[in-house]
């Protein structure tokens, strides 16, 4: 909220510097974000006295005028303005000088005569609204002066949390400021002087829903003139981040920012009847809001409406049928309590969210109601000149008593870990409106609330009772009152002491695993990418869960997609059930700019939910991305593409570093998502599970990605969730040699290397450690339907080195199993 440091003055006065101020109410809780100097964009720009207004020699529409700016010749200016005259006192803008905007002014020539810099409106300056005249100034502005000096303000911009509605205002911060300096708060007269009419001749108001709108008062003001509110209330509107539209619209603007309390304001000929209905949305109703947007309309809606129809969505925005215009003679008045829960889900069902919605969320003070409607109506008289109808209609005028709320004055030291007398926390209440008094014997402490609401005795020990202001809905337990102890006393003064119980043991980070999963493909060139779990329908269409071996500790995928109730837009309305679709979309980004070598992962959730209970449950998956050159090009070598042999080294990869089995392949034909000839399920033990392969073809058709090939993962691993890694294990190396033997084994191209190297290994006998394909050769002169699998053979003993002997038993037990096993032999 933009606090401009003058208008809060009004209500509280301020003796401190504004860095001063804005570093206690930061210590307050009320997070100052910054402090601008609200006018520092008016450089060059000075107080100047019009000497002389004549018309130009060469131009019917133009003055040319003569100005004293304080210091040297006056200065000739030539100005389109209808509204000066000599002896006024007018902004000038002088040559060099900088506007909001960063719009410069200089010196320059207009139908043959120079202008030595210009006269400034409200609206060039961002003072008011007024883009037809001169800003006029005060006649005791001083001659020279820079406008910063007159008009010049500090504003603050406070981050007032979400439990805090009611210092959304000047009111709101006038008590936060009160309660560090100790100054009174000054309320603003509220009551408006009243006409001989009578409210019952012209308004009734009708709730249909009290639980939705627990009260609603309604002024009539009659005879106003629609014009540009006063220009110092436009200065306080902009500085306030407002943007001036009318005397009357400003004033329920004004007073929103004033006291906290939206307010709507009606033409009264709009209104059939002057009979306004508050009720739900009924079927086929339509509503076009000031925003100029027709919307149909729920049936969960609140609405403010008359006999013929709609007016405005309660809380949120008004209709454009009802606005004020020029035309407009009579307003009603509306100040009303709504349901924060309704108009939370309202403001989001439409994508509304207003001034007036944010505050209305937050719950509003049931007073508020009758002093917003009796402000409103007062500014109106004073601004637009009208007249106040005799008495207000208040739908519900029994003010709530105000709560009270008993703690104790041990357990607030307890919580606080200080030593704070009774008489010192009463007083620390008293500075932020929160009287105390002892409580009586068999007072229940409330110690928390809501969704599981908790009550103890007292035990004996010291209570006292707060009675809490009706303005403080964010006090409801003992905790609270503990917390705002400490707020006023201020959290910087609390002194820093050890725990009183023992330290928790040392605990493993459960996000180890993960981390490792993303250190390893960052090493390996894979860039992570982040991507929303909020899709389109087409894409989970396309890219449901996929049907993988469950792995230990994860979640299993599948269920009916998860859809939002209310999304913010059609491609972001459906939880994502696999992580391939987002990754896809990146690639697609990034092959529309031109950037062809894409090597991208991401670890993230799907989600699905069931038909038997409607619950909902996620997994936790990886999934990469890989297209365009996986080596570039250099003077021995043509740039090599991905292809699949480069996503299986990096789920090989992977699974060393887990400490994981080898990977298993299985052949994959039935993925509609995948080509049918390169793509498998793979499996490293039971801590690795998914599918590998190229994208299908028509896929890529579809998804209109300019590539010859995407090689895509989706992968479930052991710990993703959450989990460590397994400790690395050591192991005495021999002191003999290893000996390698290469082996080429010519087999039918239809047979997967992996079955060959199954086969390898179980007639390899004792002596084999290791199995690695090396090479892959198809071509003369091996037949068509044949191919060339080499793979590298370690042999080692534990108690001696091997012999010739050794190798040759061994290369020919191989020999002989894979003519037997796989119908292949060496070649030579």
């Amino acid at each position: 909220m933009r606090v401009p440091l003058s208008w809060l003055r009004d209500y509280v006065d301020v003796q401190l510097a504004p860095e001063q101020l804005a570093e206690r109410l930061t210590l307050l809780g009320m997070e100052v974000r910054t402090v601008e100097a609200w006018g520092a964009g008016w450089e060059g720009v000075v107080v100047g006295q019009l000497l002389a207004v004549e018309r130009h020699p060469r131009a019917d529409r133009l003055s040319l005028t003569r100005v004293d700016v304080g210091s040297g010749e006056p200065l000739e200016i030539v100005c389109g303005a209808t509204n000066i005259a000599a002896g006024q006192r007018v902004p000038v803008a002088l040559p060099g000088a900088v506007l909001p905007g960063n719009r410069r002014i200089e010196r320059t020539e207009k139908m043959g005569v120079v202008s030595n810099g210009m006269l400034c409106s409200g609206d060039e300056l961002d003072l008011t609204g007024d883009a037809d005249g001169i800003l006029i100034l005060p006649v005791e502005a001083r001659i020279g002066a820079p406008l910063a000096e007159l008009y010049g303000d500090t504003v603050l911009d406070v981050d007032v949390k979400p439990n805090r509605g009611d210092a959304l205002c000047m009111i709101g911060l006038a008590r936060e400021v009160s309660a560090v300096t100790g100054a009174p708060v000054r309320f603003p007269a509220t009551d408006p002087p009243e006409s001989t009419d009578r409210i019952e001749d012209h308004l009734q108001v009708e709730v249909e829903e009290p639980v939705l709108c627990p009260r609603f008062v309604g002024r009539w003001v009659s005879g106003v003139q629609i014009g540009p509110a006063p220009e110092r209330i436009q200065r306080r509107l902009i500085a306030a981040g407002q943007r001036p539209v009318s005397n009357v619209v400003d004033v329920s603007n004004y007073v929103m920012l004033e006291l906290g309390k939206p307010i709507h304001t009606f033409d009264a000929a709009a209104v059939r009847g002057g009979r306004i209905i508050v009720r739900l949305a009924r079927a086929g109703e339509r509503l076009e809001t000031l925003d100029h947007v027709i919307r149909e309309l729920e049936p969960e809606t609140l609405l403010i409406a008359d006999p013929s129809g709609p007016l405005g969505i309660a809380g949120v925005m008004g209709g454009a049928t009802s606005e004020i215009s020029d035309a407009t003679t009579g307003v009603i008045v509306e100040s009303a309590i709504f349901d924060p829960v309704s108009i939370r889900r309202t403001a989001f069902r439409y994508a509304l969210r207003s001034e007036a919605s944010l505050r209305f969320e937050k719950g509003q003070e049931h007073r508020l109601a009758r002093l917003g409607a009796d402000r409103t109506a007062r500014l109106i008289a004073e601004w637009a000149g009208g007249r106040v109808a005799t008495g207000v209609v208040d739908t519900n005028p029994t003010e709530p008593a105000p709560a009270r709320l008993a703690f104790r004055p041990a357990r607030v030291n307890r919580l606080l870990g200080v030593e704070l007398p009774t008489a010192e926390q009463r007083d620390l209440l008293a500075r932020v409106g929160v009287p105390t008094d002892v409580a009586p014997a068999g007072t229940r402490i409330a110690v928390s609330s809501e969704p599981m609401p908790l009550e103890v005795e007292a035990g004996g020990a010291e209570t006292l009772i707060a009675t809490i202001p009706s303005w403080r809905r964010d006090l409801a337990i003992e905790a609270d009152v503990a917390e705002e102890v400490v707020r006023v006393r201020g959290y910087d003064v609390v002194p820093a002491i050890l725990p009183h119980t023992p330290m928790p043991h040392y605990r493993h980070s459960p996000l180890r695993l993960r981390h490792m999963v993303r250190e390893t493909l960052a090493g390996a060139g894979l860039t992570e990418a982040v991507t929303f779990a909020l899709v389109s329908p087409t894409l989970v269409e396309r890219f449901g869960p996929s049907d993988d071996p469950p792995v230990p500790g994860e979640g299993e995928a599948g269920g009916r997609p998860v859809t939002v109730t209310n999304p913010l837009s059609s491609q972001h309305s459906v939880m994502r059930q696999s992580l391939l679709g987002s990754l896809l979309e990146v690639v697609s980004t990034n092959l529309r700019q031109d950037r062809l070598d894409v090597a991208i992962f991401e670890i993230g959730k799907g989600y699905g939910a069931t038909d038997e209970d409607d619950s909902t449950h996620e997994w936790w998956r990886l999934a990469f991305a890989l297209t365009g050159a996986a080596e570039i090009p250099a003077w021995n070598r043509p740039p090599r593409p991905y292809d699949l042999d480069d996503a299986k080294g990096v789920i090989e990869l992977l699974a060393r570093r887990l400490g994981l089995p080898g990977p298993n392949y299985v052949a994959l034909t039935d993925d509609p998502r995948l080509h049918p000839g390169r793509a498998a399920r793979v499996t490293a033990g039971d801590g690795l599970a998914g599918r590998v392969g190229s994208l299908h073809p028509g896929l890529l058709d579809d998804l209109e990605l300019r590539a010859a090939d995407v090689v895509v993962a989706e992968l479930a691993i052991a710990g993703l969730s959450g989990g460590q890694p397994s400790s690395p294990r050591s192991v005495t190396p021999s002191r003999h040699p290893a000996v390698d033997r290469d082996l080429a084994v010519i087999v039918a191209d239809s047979r997967p290397a992996a079955e060959v190297e199954a086969t390898i290994r179980r007639h390899g006998g004792p002596l084999l450690r290791s199995v690695v394909l090396f090479d892959i050769y198809r071509g003369r002169p091996l037949g068509d339907r044949e191919k060339s699998l080499a793979f590298r053979l370690a042999f080692q003993a534990e108690d001696r080195t091997l012999t010739e002997n050794d190798l040759d038993g061994a290369i020919e037990a191989v020999t002989r199993g894979l003519a037997a096993d796989v119908g292949g032999h060496l070649r030579t």
